[in-house]
């Protein structure tokens, strides 16, 4: 049973959701209207689900070629708008997409076994500026990494390069990936494709923005704190965070600092369709595909589905949206018509509420190390107060909210204090009855993000609303970010996530599957 939230709390809370308002109608007259239309989408190459182009290329309905140079010329279309790609390979890919159409002409393999051996044979495939390919920059958004370059692929993109697929591009992030907004002082600001008005999320935003504009099939993204779910979300598309230590995070910059923090980042598949999440996670995880049972049938009928409107009221987490509150609601009452309400719960976990104080102690470790040493380029830490001064006179490389970050980050409880070891309690406490809670048959649903995608540097007045998001990355739970096809009234994506329990990620992608088939999933710009 859900406790009720103290009476200051309850007060404070008011009065943040007062200043809430206040702020949103001072961003509404700085925006004005909405931002720019990015042009409509208009070759069908570009409306494909990756699987299908596989499958097309493979036939040879369509030649990886053709495919490629549809993805290329609608970069070259949105990028001078959104700013969502910071490098590419064209030539390079262009010569291995020929590669890939003449070993399907040679008729070495039928198409069954292209199928089985490389089912992304040809397909094109992004990922976000942190996570290594072989010669692309590998900044992380940091300045003192500007002209770093991979020297060999990431573990996640050379399993998706064995399975076929070919990255041309790469997208943009947060400075260091430690923020929910995708801007640095290396590659500039993405802006949002429903509204550039508004912001991508971050740190995959980049990566969310070139899905929903429809300039590329599918991607990687990381995710230590909502860096795939919140971006997918605000973008419209589906993105799944996988359960701990499934999928290799080598590759990754910045590396965690430690194995547990080691287990609350997850590289995970980014599509604007959901039949591409399953067999992209297969791939990833290599070896560790095993334990997912990815293969074996999901009966829905058979499900338990909980759902969660709100955190209960966090400090300093804006209320939910009339709108995403309404949308959960619509779920709810499918899944009820279509397979029961006796298999339907709504819930109030009242744990949830402090999902920000266990994220930020649980982040913690021993090394000492925290995000200065990030924004250090993992060789020192910086001095944050100044820079911070530096930077009110435009001489500090590195961006505002990064160095705010690491001030926030430091006065944080130390790793092994009464605070840290109360909160880590408080995650195993959450951690097992969540376990309880959803078995092997369960899933929950729970808002994303409290509110839709904000306008550009507002989330510095709301910095903590990753909560909703942060808290299952150290459970450790899977989840996917699910779009609800029919966009809110303000003119941007809706969405949820489903979570499951450890190593039941087949679950989250069935009820994401059914989700897209009873709302529509991508909204089409």
């Amino acid at each position: 049973m859900a406790k009720s939230v103290p009476l200051t709390q309850a007060i404070g809370g008011y009065f943040f959701g007062i200043l809430q308002t206040f702020i949103r109608f001072i961003f509404r007259l700085i925006y004005g209207p909405k931002g720019e239309r990015v042009p409509p989408i208009r070759d069908p190459i570009l409306l494909e689900s990756a699987s299908s182009l596989a499958r097309k290329i493979r036939s040879q309905e369509l030649s990886s070629v053709q495919v490629l140079e549809c993805f290329i010329s609608r970069v070259k279309e949105v990028n001078p708008i959104l700013n969502c790609v910071v490098d590419e390979r064209y030539d390079q890919a262009l010569k291995e997409a020929a590669e890939a159409d003449a070993l399907i002409k040679s008729g070495k393999y039928s198409a069954e076994e292209l199928a089985k051996q490389k089912p992304f044979l040809g397909v094109p495939i992004t990922t976000k500026d942190c996570i290594s390919v072989k010669g692309m920059l590998h900044t992380a958004g940091l300045y003192e990494r500007r002209d770093v370059r991979g020297d060999q692929d990431a573990v996640a993109m050379a399993l998706m390069r064995k399975a076929g697929a070919i990255p041309f591009a790469l997208t943009n992030v947060s400075e260091v990936c430690m923020w929910w907004e995708s801007n640095n002082t290396v590659h500039g600001r993405t802006r949002n494709a429903y509204d550039t008005n508004r912001i991508v999320g971050g740190s995959s935003g980049g990566e969310g923005c070139i899905q929903s504009a429809g300039a590329s099939p599918f991607g990687l993204g990381s995710d230590i704190g909502g860096s795939i779910r919140m971006p997918a979300f605000f973008n419209g598309i589906f993105g799944h965070k996988p359960s701990k230590l499934v999928v290799s995070n080598k590759g990754q910059f910045p590396a965690p600092f430690s194995d547990e923090q080691n287990t609350f980042l997850g590289l995970g598949p980014m599509s604007r369709f959901a039949e591409d999440l399953r067999p992209m996670l297969k791939i990833m995880a290599g070896d560790k595909a095993a334990f997912l049972n990815l293969d074996k049938d999901v009966d829905l009928t058979k499900l338990k589905f909980f759902y969660q409107e709100t955190d209960g009221g966090g400090r300093l987490i804006s209320a939910v949206d009339p709108d995403l509150r309404q949308a959960m609601k619509r779920v709810a009452q499918h899944l009820s018509e279509k397979f029961g309400s006796q298999n339907v719960e709504r819930i109030q976990l009242p744990q949830f509420r402090q999902s920000a104080a266990i994220w930020f102690a649980n982040m913690r470790d021993d090394s000492g190390h925290g995000f200065a040493y990030q924004l250090g380029n993992l060789e020192r830490d910086i001095n944050t107060y100044l820079e911070l001064f530096k930077w009110l006179f435009g001489a500090s490389k590195h961006t505002f909210i990064g160095l705010s970050t690491a001030i926030m980050d430091s006065a944080q409880c130390k790793h092994g204090s009464p605070k840290y070891d109360h909160l880590v309690r408080k995650r195993n406490d959450l951690r097992a009855e969540l376990q309880r809670l959803l078995g092997d048959n369960g899933v929950l649903i729970y808002p994303t993000h409290p509110t839709v995608a904000p306008y550009h540097n507002e989330p510095i007045t709301r910095p903590i609303n990753f909560a909703y998001t942060g808290i299952v990355n150290v459970l450790g739970f899977p989840a996917t970010a699910v779009p609800l096809g029919k966009l809110g009234s303000e003119g941007l994506p809706l969405g949820v996530q489903v979570i499951a329990n450890f190593n039941e990620d087949r679950l989250c992608l069935a009820v994401a599957e059914e989700l897209e088939r009873a709302f529509g999933g991508w909204a089409r710009l």
